[in-house]
């Protein structure tokens, strides 16, 4: 070792910058909670460290020294993160720790501290501390060391040197922004710029709320009191296309539990809902407020679903499996920020983590054992989104090989292809379970169950494509399960026999908010009985789908189905001609 320090000197010194960050990706990809982006991006980002000992070689020593100061704290705050929650360290955890009050900090210290922390602590510090102090001064001339130097800062800042040269169409601030989520998985940076993220993430979600705050509330709400849920449980899914569900007629039993509730008559399973937009935010937009492809102002103009039921009296409490702050979900911090209680389960820094949803189960179970009179519990599930193997635990991997699989699925797509249906078996349990826990409530309850979106995986043999792409639309992109479940008390009360036949009715989930206080029991000078799909009064209308902000992309839903139906008549003619050249 020595001899290689003295030999090596500039590996040497990049071994001990890697060092802090290896030393939580290590365990993180090892144990299968995440992907290998982290730890690639941590040894990349490990070469910026080396620039400075290039440029000045004669305080080589003394920069290591102030470096592994700077990342120590860092990493070892990532160590025990993952330790004791099996994340990943993120501006989602910056955020529950601000989150947090001071009895809270305390509780944690007490429940998770363990004795072998402090000998862990100091055999990671005497790691680097070894390191540093074999570390050997540079023998390069001045062109080996601005070579070298100029290829690391081109490997460390490439992100952003990239976006910027080759990119025009990006700002430069999307070029910064680029850097810093390739910084972030590497200490001390993942503390760095998961701060900096948080207050941007922060100063638009303040932002939100204070427009939120500034909404007039609905006029005349009138609640059925007699008929009215004591709770109501609104389940929000990911990424689940109907298509692929047993429940809605797949060939493979990928929802066994939600069959079985179905043939004993429990369930009401709406069978024609579509929704407006294929991206999660973009859909909850119009799913949970007033706004919809024509009108998507009335987000920011009118009361939201959370407004409507804590202005009806219900006590909310927001309890989520999504990643808790990121970029991409500020509106859904917001939206969980406008209830009275929050649970945050996924802090992780990216989706492709092993994130399983039965952990939305325990805390379900003490929000319905809250004593307020009226509960409204949203349950926000990561579902079945990509990657789909990280969605499931193992043993709940149930479905291989070509067995009811398309023909067009090849052997290259075909580990996918089951995955998804293992994730959607996978969910069938948790939302099973989420009814089975809601029927031990007291007094009345309706749970319904909904997706944001669906997910195309393969399922068109025109296009072996998995993911969305709003705009080459396909109906396993929009196709979106919604089920509803009422315990005795409520249907005692409520006849559920009137939504069971309004199963087939064409509907877009843009207009859920007026079905969603139909169901519940609640009227107001601004409620639609002809966009609920359980009224008397409903009238079927164009289910529009499209990006509102680009009124040309606008078109009705039926166009997709049409163009599908008539891409099954030219495969049925084309399948025919080949039987009879056979």
């Amino acid at each position: 070792m020595l001899r290689f320090s003295q030999k090596h000197p500039l590996l040497w010194a990049y071994l001990f910058a890697a060092y802090f960050s290896l030393s939580y990706h290590i365990p993180i990809y090892a144990n299968g909670m995440s992907g290998s982006i982290g730890l690639r991006d941590s040894l990349l980002m490990s070469f910026a460290w080396l620039i400075p000992i290039l440029l000045l070689p004669q305080h080589a020593k003394k920069w290591l020294a102030f470096a592994g100061m700077l990342m120590w704290p860092a990493a070892l705050i990532s160590l025990f993160y993952f330790i004791v929650y099996g994340q990943e360290f993120s501006q989602s955890a910056i955020f529950i720790a601000f989150e947090s009050n001071v009895a809270e900090s305390s509780e944690f210290i007490q429940s998770y501290w363990q004795w072998w922390f402090l000998p862990l602590t100091l055999v990671f510090s005497a790691i680097p501390a070894w390191l540093w102090s074999q570390a050997k001064p540079l023998q390069l001339g001045l062109s080996r060391r601005l070579g070298y130097a100029s290829v690391f800062s081109l490997i460390a800042f490439w992100p952003f040197i990239g976006s910027a040269l080759f990119e025009p169409q990006k700002s430069i601030n999307d070029a910064l922004y680029h850097q810093m989520v390739r910084m972030e998985p590497a200490a001390p940076w993942n503390l760095v710029m998961g701060y900096t993220k948080y207050q941007q993430q922060m100063a638009d979600m303040q932002q939100l709320l204070t427009q939120n705050r500034q909404v007039k509330p609905l006029q005349n709400l009138v609640t059925d009191n007699a008929s009215m849920p004591d709770t109501v449980v609104l389940v929000i899914g990911e990424s689940t296309n109907r298509q692929r569900m047993s429940l809605y007629g797949y060939e493979r039993p990928t929802t066994p539990n939600l069959d079985k509730l179905n043939q004993q008559g429990e369930l009401v399973v709406f069978n024609n809902v579509v929704t407006p937009r294929p991206y999660t935010i973009e859909a909850l937009q119009q799913v949970l407020s007033f706004a919809d492809s024509k009108h998507p102002e009335r987000f920011f103009s009118e009361p939201t679903l959370i407004n409507m039921m804590k202005q009806a009296g219900y006590d909310i409490t927001w309890i989520t499996n999504q990643q808790t702050q990121t970029r991409r979900n500020t509106m859904l911090t917001t939206f969980s920020q406008m209830a009275d209680h929050q649970v945050y389960l996924n802090n992780n820094r990216q989706q492709n983590a092993n994130q399983y949803d039965g952990v939305v189960l325990p805390p379900f179970a003490e929000a319905l054992d809250t004593n307020a009179p009226r509960k409204f519990i949203v349950v926000h599930l990561l579902g079945t989104h990509r990657a789909y193997d990280c969605r499931y635990p193992e043993d709940f991997a149930y479905f291989s090989g070509k067995t009811d699989v398309p023909d067009w699925v090849s052997a290259d797509l075909l580990d996918e292809y089951n995955s998804y249906d293992d994730a959607i078996r996978y969910n069938d349990m948790v939302v099973s379970n989420l009814i089975n826990e809601t029927r031990r409530a007291k007094g009345k309850s309706l749970l319904l169950y909904l997706s944001d979106h669906g997910e195309e995986v393969f399922d068109n043999p025109d296009d072996l494509f998995t993911g969305r792409n709003e705009g080459a639309p396909t109906s396993a992109m929009y196709t979106v399960p919604f089920i509803a479940w009422g315990s005795e008390d409520f249907q005692r009360n409520r006849d559920m026999t009137p939504w069971k036949a309004a199963a087939d009715r064409p509907y877009s989930s843009a207009n859920f908010i007026y079905a969603f206080a139909d169901m519940v029991g609640l009227s107001f000078d601004e409620m639609d009985y002809s966009a609920s799909l359980v009224s008397k009064a409903f009238k079927p209308s164009q289910r529009w789908i499209g990006d509102p902000l680009n009124p040309a992309s606008i078109k009705d839903y039926s166009t997709v189905e049409a163009t599908e139906a008539k891409l099954n008549i030219v495969r049925h003619d084309n399948a025919q001609e080949t039987i009879k050249v056979l």
